[in-house]
């Protein structure tokens, strides 16, 4: 690597020297993120995972190719895509350096696809290349997160410090004093981090070693698909003639919100937001929206289909399409800014065959448009079935019998099963009490008005009132029968 650049001229000894990496740092471990990540992925248990699991998945057989030729050099052209990403970062980073032999470096990696290094030693020198700035990498990324709580502590200390100063205060209040020590440990652990992590480490150091690890994934990427450059650049122009694919039409997020939407609905149809619908039905895509007319007007009213297979029917679909679409999203969250890497958790350096590194291929990246579509509008069908059903139970009734409250005696009984007790008059509470004495007095049967069972014949006889001695004659059964048994009710029936 000293014979990138041949010196002309007078060199400065600070050009020699360098310069440190400095606020930088940052940057630079989001590149080695994205360098430590490819070349996870291009490991031997990477790509066997690759061949074995990710291109046989349904997702990929459904919506992208089933011709495992084809998947293969998709997801080559995906790496040597990402491999220029990576290599024209690690340029940039070469022309900041002072010393002019990093300069255009891009040129050195042109000549890579010619030129291919043969060293066996080259696999082992940039895994522990790598290793080693991982580890810088991690050391910033908890730079990182030190430098904002220091901020906050700085801002704190400040406020506080403005309080006490508009109020006239003496500046060693205990509050004050806290903060103040809480604002000198921090510093303290920022310097500390800043000496361990790339902060404190010479560009051109990093860059030098960030070189060896590009010229190494160069060649894994060949190794791992078993084919050269050239080979590559072709079928990445074979590739760009398929059919539309959804992320070189910039639509794959899209189509993934609109997944994530469908799924929300069929878990929970009767508890929508009111507009939930009409924003799905105005983000479909213009050929569901022209299918779907025509298949409403198709579907046999006749054909009542249960909810529970509605559902069925659609988690046929949904089963494997929503992770593809989660995966979307989390891939287009990406490095969208510098230190979002920080916030990911990645561990770096962890070897794991089924990594979380999501790939494009487990996304909609590459998934036909036309073959997608077909799914989405059976998708929609399913739910304007569903919908349309939970609509149609709303709007039916419900028979709901309403039954009278049953009286016995003076208490209500309700159809809940309570009891209410019937408001009564003083004069016919004190009538009870009386009753209920006498009863309690004088035991057997009553010779009042009451109905009483015979001991004999067990049938009920209605006993004759007091006042049935002036009333006329009656004929009865036994002729012998002394009157007064029969003013007691006794032996007799009418």
């Amino acid at each position: 690597m000293t014979n990138l650049n041949t010196h002309t001229g007078f060199v400065s000894n600070s050009a020699l020297r360098g310069n440190k990496v400095n606020i930088l740092a940052f940057e630079v471990a989001n590149t080695i993120v994205k360098g430590s990540n490819l070349m996870q992925s291009l490991s031997g248990e990477s790509i066997q995972f690759l061949k074995k699991e990710i291109l046989h998945s349904k997702g990929v057989q459904l919506l992208v190719s089933t011709d495992m030729k084809e998947l293969l050099r998709i997801a080559a052209a995906d790496k040597r895509e990402e491999f220029e990403i990576f290599s024209r970062e690690v340029v940039r980073f070469g022309d900041m350096c002072k010393d002019p032999q990093w300069h255009n470096l891009d040129r050195f990696f042109a000549r890579l696809d010619s030129d291919p290094v043969t060293n066996s030693q080259l696999r082992e020198e940039a895994e522990a290349t790598m290793q080693e700035l991982a580890d810088l990498a991690q050391h910033t990324s908890e730079l990182y997160h030190e430098y904002h709580a220091l901020d906050r502590f700085d801002q704190d200390y400040r406020r506080k410090l403005e309080e006490v100063e508009s109020l006239h205060l003496p500046r060693k209040g205990e509050s004050l004093m806290i903060l103040q020590s809480e604002l000198k440990h921090q510093r303290k652990v920022v310097r500390n981090l800043k000496k361990k992590s790339l902060w404190s480490k010479g560009l051109e150091e990093v860059v030098e070693k960030l070189v060896d690890v590009v010229t190494f994934i160069h060649q894994a990427i060949a190794e791992a698909f078993e084919e050269n450059a050239s080979i590559l650049t072709k079928n990445d122009m074979e590739t760009n003639k398929k059919p539309e694919r959804l992320g070189v039409a910039g639509l794959a997020l899209h189509y993934a919100n609109l997944i994530t939407q469908m799924d929300n609905i069929a878990s929970r149809p009767t508890s929508l937001p009111p507009n939930m619908r009409d924003t799905l039905y105005n983000g479909l895509p213009a050929s569901v929206k022209a299918g779907l007319r025509s298949r409403i007007q198709a579907l046999d009213s006749s054909e009542v289909m249960a909810m529970p297979k509605i559902k069925a029917e659609m988690e046929k679909t949904l089963h494997w399409l929503v992770p593809v679409a989660t995966d979307t999203t989390k891939a287009h969250q990406g490095f969208g800014w510098v230190g979002e890497w920080a916030n990911t958790g990645n561990e770096f350096g962890k070897k794991t065959a089924g990594s979380n590194n999501i790939i494009r291929l487990q996304t909609l990246y590459h998934a036909d448009k036309q073959k997608i579509d077909r799914y989405i509008l059976d998708l929609v069908i399913l739910l304007h079935r569903l919908i349309s059903l939970v609509r149609y139970r709303d709007k039916v009734p419900k028979y709901t019998p309403t039954r009278s409250p049953i009286s016995i005696g003076s208490l209500t009984l309700h159809p809940d099963g309570q009891r209410q007790q019937d408001k009564i008059s003083l004069e016919d509470k004190n009538l009870l009490e009386q009753v209920t004495k006498r009863r309690s007095v004088v035991p057997g049967v009553s010779k009042s008005q009451e109905f009483v069972i015979s001991s004999k014949k067990k049938k009920r006889v209605f006993a004759s009132s007091r006042s049935m001695g002036s009333s006329p004659p009656r004929d009865y059964k036994h002729a012998n029968a002394n009157m007064l048994d029969v003013l007691d009710g006794l032996g007799t029936t009418f």
